[in-house]
């Protein structure tokens, strides 16, 4: 629990969240990117009569894709259990503190989604 009686503390955790939000973002990316360049490389280097198969980039990248979804969830956990040891002078009055939590959660099923599409279309 804080004893700060500061509302710099609720922003600062905020922060940390939003920095963790972009974190989860650069992840889900970096995973596409990978499983992308996979199926690019197959393209590229075409063997005759060969299906395409999910080769180790695809899995890779579904890796990071679904670490980025896991982070998004986490760290709107962490951020909840941050809330409940701050004090109520501590938020801002009339402050939406939800927001940053629902922004990390779609986040998450978004990767969902991806990593669902991503098999789908394989």
């Amino acid at each position: 629990m804080s004893d700060l009686n500061d509302p710099r503390v609720f922003f600062a955790a905020e922060r940390t969240l939003l920095a963790w939000n972009r974190t989860c973002l650069t992840l889900m990316a970096f995973g596409f990117v990978i499983e992308r360049f996979g199926l690019f490389m197959r393209l590229l280097l075409p063997s005759q009569g060969v299906p395409l198969e999910k080769g180790i980039s695809f899995w890779v990248g579904i890796a990071f894709i679904l670490l980025g979804a896991y982070s998004a969830c986490a760290a709107a956990v962490q951020f909840r259990k941050v809330l409940k040891t701050l004090k109520p002078v501590e938020i801002p009055e009339r402050y939406n503190v939800n927001n940053g939590v629902i922004v990390n959660l779609m986040v998450a099923i978004l990767g969902i989604a991806l990593t669902v599409y991503l098999f789908i279309m394989q």
